[in-house]
């Protein structure tokens, strides 16, 4: 099966280097264009792009989906499937229908829940138990279209997004060998999702990041979590507004919310509406990440 690929980024790379190490055809991969950054405004190539290059396979960089030079591109390549993996790009009807096989997705979600552009990031941040990844045949919505195989995770008691994020793309990898496997098989059965059970996961915004220390302390660990490593939450600590790496769960104490308790070498203690929070990693505007214990050396915060 001539397989095209489409990804971006590290959730993305997993499935093309399972793809390769398992000797599927891979006869092509769309990636995002080159980005400038530093100082230098150095061109860095997407980790699709690396790995590709590294397999000789051929890379291909379109601006737009929807001029028709990508679809040329695709005639040319003539795929029997396309494999699309956290691309970013909305792929347009008549490059939908275009391979025999369709265009199969891995989204990062137990579809129908968290369709959408930050799946992983919102399964934390609603303090959720378990996900998975979902694959399905692609239509013109919004991831929903039919679906085909899950495979279900749990979620750790204080695993950030940015962790959860790369266990996912290794189970995205696993499932789509065995997605394949079944449309090669005669063996993948088209299950329709429920639209009313629907929910929708936003791309992340930094106004999702600061800390209502009115709502429970377990909302607050999730929104902490949730927004690692990016945009990260932020709390104002002793006149400092400082981002908030990492916390846990501090039981035994009572006070209002907001309230720092204590703010030693443990870390910085916040009471929620009902319990407390031990902030134990910080940064300061323009500083590194540091424990907190190591941030009040040098800014102590008066109780």
């Amino acid at each position: 099966m001539r397989i095209l690929f489409m990804g971006t980024g590290s959730f993305a790379v997993k499935s093309l280097i399972k793809l390769s190490d398992c000797g599927r055809e891979v006869i092509g991969v769309f990636t995002k264009p080159d980005t400038a950054k530093g100082r230098g405004m150095k061109l860095v190539f997407d980790e699709v792009k690396t790995a590709a290059i590294e397999r000789s396979i051929p890379v291909y960089q379109p601006k737009s989906l929807k001029d028709g030079e990508a679809l040329g591109l695709i005639k040319d390549l003539s795929p029997d499937i396309i494999i699309v993996v956290s691309y970013g790009k909305i792929l347009p009807k008549e490059i939908l229908e275009y391979p025999p096989y369709g265009c199969v997705n891995i989204h990062g979600s137990l579809l129908p829940k968290y369709r959408g552009a930050a799946p992983v990031q919102w399964a934390v941040l609603n303090g959720d138990g378990e996900t998975g990844v979902t694959s399905m045949y692609m239509d013109v919505g919004l991831d929903t279209g039919d679906m085909l195989l899950t495979k279900k995770t749990k979620i750790g008691e204080n695993e950030t997004s940015g962790q959860l994020y790369e266990r996912m793309g290794e189970l995205g990898a696993e499932l789509l060998i065995d997605t394949l496997d079944a449309i090669e098989n005669g063996k993948a059965t088209r299950i329709k999702q429920d639209d009313s059970l629907a929910t929708y996961a936003p791309m992340l915004t930094k106004e999702l990041c600061p800390i209502d220390w009115s709502a429970d302390s377990r909302s607050v660990i999730a929104k902490i979590n949730g927004l690692s490593p990016w945009p990260v939450a932020t709390a104002e600590i002793g006149g400092a507004v400082l981002k908030i790496h990492a916390a846990e769960l501090l039981s035994g104490f009572s006070g209002k919310p907001g309230e720092i308790l204590f703010a030693d070498k443990r870390g910085i203690a916040v009471m929620a509406a009902d319990g407390a929070v031990l902030i134990t990693e910080v940064q300061a505007a323009g500083g590194k990440r540091m424990r907190a214990a190591d941030y009040l050396r040098g800014h102590p915060v008066c109780l």
